[in-house]
């Protein structure tokens, strides 16, 4: 009689973490929570200490509490980040165990713009896959808010794997008359929920492709120039629509995917999603970009899209264009060189 035990197979689950910083990455994360990412832990950080107490985190770090006296950065983004180096022990604590970091904030602003790359530059010097998702300024608000938002994100680009821009601007493509502002910051933060779910989704959920953490580090780590989409489908050809949506999305810069030098392709239905349509949408967006990319596909179930088909796409290592436009996102492989010191 054979009484040997199977041996014990322990199953390592990487840590997940978003951390939204100053009152737009805290309204992002609320909206995160509410509308139920799975397998993250969320961590806000604000210099304003009246804000904190509206978020919905369990973790909460009041950025700068000898510099500011809880009372905002005042939209001075060297205040931003003097709080954030004043705090970053405590951050760096609460990132403890963290495998891949997303970083989210409203760029233009004093928290956000300042203490975003110093957080990004420590949770990737500490050896975590860090992605940024942030916002760029409507045009409204001033030429002053877009000169700060973009320093911001350009520090990001030099501290961060991968910087993800949705320029708030662009909402205006999707939006009418009757678009209420609260509905306009509403889809902001839909997006910035996109961008972190179509990644988490593929590692956490159940599925029929999963994808492990090592094949989402081949695509966001050291590719240069990217871009990310998302389209729905229903009906006939539910697959072809969404693949055809997710490369053509109205809240990006740039929507060529041609040349990518990797692929993250996110596929998510109902239980009626079929490995065809797994095929066929796949096969879409491999068209779009070419014979030479490393293309990793994942096809998730999620319940809430019965009789719907969902792609969404992270290329990356695209070449830079012609006329320079605000890229959608941008990695880098390599820490800049040299310290942070950009406001002082």
């Amino acid at each position: 009689m054979n009484t040997s035990k199977k041996p014990e197979i322990s199953e390592m689950r990487p840590k997940l973490t978003v951390i939204g910083v100053g009152g737009g990455g805290g309204n992002a994360v609320n909206n995160m929570i509410a509308e139920g990412l799975e397998g993250t832990e969320f961590i806000v950080a604000n210099t304003d200490a009246q804000a904190l107490t509206m978020s919905k985190a369990s973790k909460l770090v009041q950025l700068g509490a000898v510099v500011t006296e809880g009372l905002g950065a005042g939209s001075l983004p060297e205040v931003g980040q003097a709080a954030a180096e004043e705090s970053i022990h405590e951050i760096m604590d609460q990132l403890s165990g963290t495998h891949m970091c997303f970083v989210t904030a409203g760029m233009g602003g004093g928290t956000g713009t300042g203490a975003a790359p110093v957080i990004a530059r420590a949770a990737r010097a500490a050896g975590i896959l860090t992605v940024a998702i942030v916002t760029k300024p409507f045009t409204f608000e001033g030429k002053r808010r877009m000169q700060m938002a973009e320093q911001g994100i350009e520090l990001l680009r030099q501290a961060a794997d991968t910087v993800i821009v949705i320029p708030n601007q662009n909402l205006f493509r999707i939006a009418n008359a009757k678009t209420t502002f609260e509905d306009a910051f509403g889809i902001a933060d839909k997006v910035l929920y996109s961008g972190v779910s179509c990644i988490t989704n593929l590692i956490v959920k159940e599925g029929l492709i999963n994808l492990d953490f090592a094949d989402v580090k081949t695509v966001m780590r050291d590719m240069g120039r990217a871009m990310m989409g998302t389209g729905v489908g229903s009906g006939e050809n539910r697959a072809s629509k969404a693949a055809e949506a997710s490369i053509a999305n109205p809240l990006i810069d740039e929507n060529s995917i041609k040349g990518a030098r990797g692929v993250l392709i996110s596929i998510s239905g109902g239980m009626d999603m079929t490995l065809f349509e797994v095929d066929e949408a796949a096969t879409r967006i491999r068209e779009e970009v070419g014979d030479e990319a490393d293309i990793i596909v994942g096809a998730i179930f999620d319940n809430s899209l019965q009789g719907q088909f969902k792609v969404s796409v992270v290329a990356t290592g695209l070449a830079v264009p012609t006329s320079q436009g605000e890229p959608v996102v941008n990695m880098r492989g390599e820490p800049a060189p040299g310290s942070m010191q950009p406001y002082h």
